[in-house]
């Protein structure tokens, strides 16, 4: 009798644009489009700082000084630039906030007696940092000609510049590129996943409680010979699976970006991700994500059976998402890693448990505690929905 209920919802639920869209639509496109958009960007800004121009205004009273000389031969492959001069920084602040220069550099005036004798010689850089890369190419400047002044130094001492570096430091990493992956930015899948979940069982089961209620429908169903939790449990079900269904097209999304659409060209991040895809990650993460989606049921399902119309279920579930959010976002905070108590947080511990699993590193008994914590507040909303669902003032309209 539930299998026939679940069949009959999932029929009528299927037949909901709105949860089609939910469901499966934006799930498969977020992926390439999130992953194609900062592709594009990051390239784009790439090829920008490649090609722009720098119009850069070097301030001195002094033209052909060392620097001048040093400065017009650093060559273009760090970028084009045009060299203006100006003997004193009248108006510089201006043109820099109407980008006709994008660098004001000014030089001492006594540069090459302070060079000769040996002596430390101020630079100044007047710049806009709100234009990102700009702070970055005068730095690439400035260190080429601070070691070219260095190297003299030592030749006319005659002394072996290593004197100034005493300790020749060497890293040795230990973490592999999948864990460095997984802890640096392995938030972003999680959260996303959670999310999905989330917003797949939204409109199923609005459409399930309210929208029957609505439709003056839902009375009807309960004047059948069947006892009411297995009605409940038959649309749970349904919400339910709307919510896992909903992350696994994102893993198909995902898996679309790297392999159909081959938006990301970088061969660690490939790696990594192909390693993500396989069949054991897949199912540990549906264990996670399981539970985790029948709590999500659990919490809608008594919203949507008190609530009046599909527009009041919205309203009181839009900040039930913020909520949901929230702990969601704990993944993308550095230093907060899954243990014996963020293992009994609900959600929390799911996206704390996802990237480990993301980098490889989640150990069975963090990942028991947090499914079984998981499961545990799943049964406690699984419960609430049936008391709130067995009231009759709820049920009629």
């Amino acid at each position: 009798m539930i299998f026939t209920i679940f069949k009959k919802e999932l029929k009528d639920t299927l037949r909901d644009r709105r949860t089609i869209i939910a469901m499966i639509v934006i799930p498969i496109l977020v992926f390439p489009l999130i992953l194609g958009i900062i592709t594009k960007v990051s390239s784009s800004f790439e090829e920008k700082q490649k090609e722009e121009v720098f119009n850069i205004a070097l301030i001195t009273e002094d033209p052909s000084n060392d620097f001048v000389m040093q400065f017009s031969a650093i060559p273009d492959s760090l970028g084009p630039k045009k060299l203006k001069f100006y003997s004193d920084t009248t108006g510089i602040s201006k043109e820099i906030a109407q980008d006709s220069i994008q660098l004001g550099i000014v030089i001492p005036s006594n540069y090459d007696e302070l060079k000769e004798s040996n002596k430390q010689m101020n630079i100044s850089v007047i710049l806009n940092e709100t234009n990102l890369g700009t702070r970055d190419r005068v730095k690439k400047y400035l260190d080429i000609i601070e070691d070219n002044l260095m190297q003299e130094r030592f030749d006319k001492l005659s002394l072996d510049r290593k004197l100034t570096e005493p300790l020749v430091v060497s890293y040795v990493n230990l973490a592999s590129s999948k864990e460095m992956i997984g802890k640096i930015a392995g938030g972003i899948l999680p959260y996303l996943f959670i999310i999905f979940g989330f917003i797949g069982c939204l409109y199923p089961a609005i459409d399930l409680f309210t929208g029957e209620k609505e439709r003056k429908t839902l009375e009807t169903l309960l004047t059948t010979p069947v006892q009411r939790w297995k009605i409940l449990v038959g649309k749970m079900m349904v919400v339910v699976l709307s919510g896992i269904a909903a992350a696994t097209f994102a893993l198909v999304g995902l898996f679309l970006s790297l392999e159909v659409f081959e938006l990301v060209e970088n061969p660690m991040i490939l790696e990594v991700v192909s390693s993500i895809l396989s069949v054991q990650f897949i199912l540990s993460l549906y264990i996670l994500l399981i539970p985790l989606t029948i709590f999500f049921a659990g919490v809608m399902i008594p919203v949507t059976i008190y609530a009046k119309s599909f527009k009041e279920a919205q309203s009181i579930l839009t900040p039930v998402n913020f909520i949901i959010i929230l702990p969601a976002m704990v993944g993308f905070i550095p230093g907060i890693e899954l243990d014996y108590i963020t293992a009994l947080i609900p959600i929390v511990n799911i996206v704390l448990a996802s990237k480990e699993l993301v980098a490889g590193t989640l150990g069975f008994d963090l990942m028991a505690i947090s499914f079984l914590t998981m499961v545990v507040f799943a049964a406690i909303s699984v419960l609430v929905s049936y008391r709130r669902f067995g009231k009759e003032t709820n049920i009629i309209n």
